[in-house]
């Protein structure tokens, strides 16, 4: 038989006491003595008692919770801003809820439902590559419930906050730093251009050929998505164009290695035959040989100011910066990959 779970009634009983002292001892009201304290916590936790947070939250109208949505877990980079946004908010008292949609805008929206359903003090979000538009996150606004997106984030939104770097500058140094290696046939390998992050270094690529006299091609221009799978199609596809590239710019440092490794497996030598230049520096930026040059995207201090915004927005700090975008900074890190020999 289920044995019933311990309440406030039960540990009064026990003490002879009242459950108004017993509840406010537990919860650590000043007006309880120190001693009287003690020993109701010392007897809840003797009979297993169980504090109701669900009941606690909706009687204070605050669950002390976050929600985190993302499009996926499974990534170098998400696990960092994670790490960073787990740091302010236990710091803060507060407990995270993580969802991913699986670059499902349905899953995105049944996400969101469900975290405003489970009553989320806040929410930090990063859309999917489906994502049409945000009306799933209106109930949110209407509740004055505080929204913060981060790196893949709807253009324009111009009610919540949006933590990003300056895609289109990291596209366009990428680009120019390859040019300035001699490269003059430059392929970008990148992903869906229906989202901001990828739509923009594919425009700073662009701008950064024009401004050094070279042509831009469709040819050189390879959208798939960011699987090991795609990246290995997309190393593939660059063996058999005729002229070979003699530089490669990849919006993702993974898939950069994986194209590395291919190219590689083939006879190329990088970077004397063809340069490449990533996008993240992920910890396989530092492993693959060469050592891979990349775009520095500081995930961990991204989660950190996303996270401190929100908090701030939720103890009424910043209404001033609320509808904001916050731009970090990016920097390149050139390594190996990139030094191509100039004769």
């Amino acid at each position: 038989m289920k044995k019933k779970d311990i309440t406030i009634y039960d540990i009064a009983q026990h003490l002879s006491l009242s459950s108004s002292t017993v509840s406010r001892a537990l919860q650590s009201h000043p007006s309880i003595k120190k001693k009287t304290r003690q020993k109701v916590v010392d007897k809840a936790k003797e009979l297993g008692y169980r504090y109701n947070h669900f009941a606690g939250s909706l009687r204070k109208q605050k669950t002390n919770t976050i929600g985190f949505l993302v499009h996926e877990l499974n990534s170098s980079f998400i696990t960092s801003v994670l790490s960073g946004i787990e740091k302010i908010t236990t710091a803060a008292g507060y407990n995270l809820l993580i969802a991913h949609s699986s670059e499902s805008f349905k899953k995105e929206i049944a996400n969101a439902e469900n975290f405003f359903n489970q009553r989320v003090d806040g929410l930090i979000a990063s859309l999917t590559f489906e994502t049409e538009n945000l009306n799933h996150f209106k109930p949110f606004n209407d509740k004055g419930i505080p929204l913060v997106f981060f790196d893949r984030v709807e253009e324009n939104n111009d009610f919540n906050t949006s933590v990003i770097i300056d895609n289109y500058k990291c596209g366009y140094q990428a680009t120019r730093h390859l040019i300035e290696q001699g490269c003059k046939r430059i392929v970008i390998a990148t992903s869906s251009l229906k989202r901001n992050v990828y739509r923009e270094r594919h425009r700073g690529y662009k701008d950064a050929l024009y401004d050094n006299g070279l042509a831009y091609s469709e040819k050189l221009v390879i959208i798939n998505d960011l699987s090991e799978k795609a990246a290995t199609e997309n190393a593939k596809r660059i063996l058999k164009m005729n002229p070979l590239p003699d530089g490669i710019f990849i919006t993702h440092d993974f898939s950069a290695a994986v194209c590395m490794q291919v190219l590689n497996e083939h006879g190329i030598n990088i970077p004397a035959d063809i340069a490449i230049v990533g996008f993240n520096n992920d910890d396989i930026s530092k492993l693959v040989q060469p050592r891979l040059t990349t775009i520095n995207y500081p995930g961990k201090d991204l989660g950190e100011i996303a996270a401190r915004n929100l908090i701030d927005q939720l103890n009424n700090k910043n209404t001033l910066q609320i509808a904001n975008r916050i731009i970090i900074r990016s920097d390149l890190i050139i390594r190996q990959s990139s030094l191509k020999k100039i004769t």
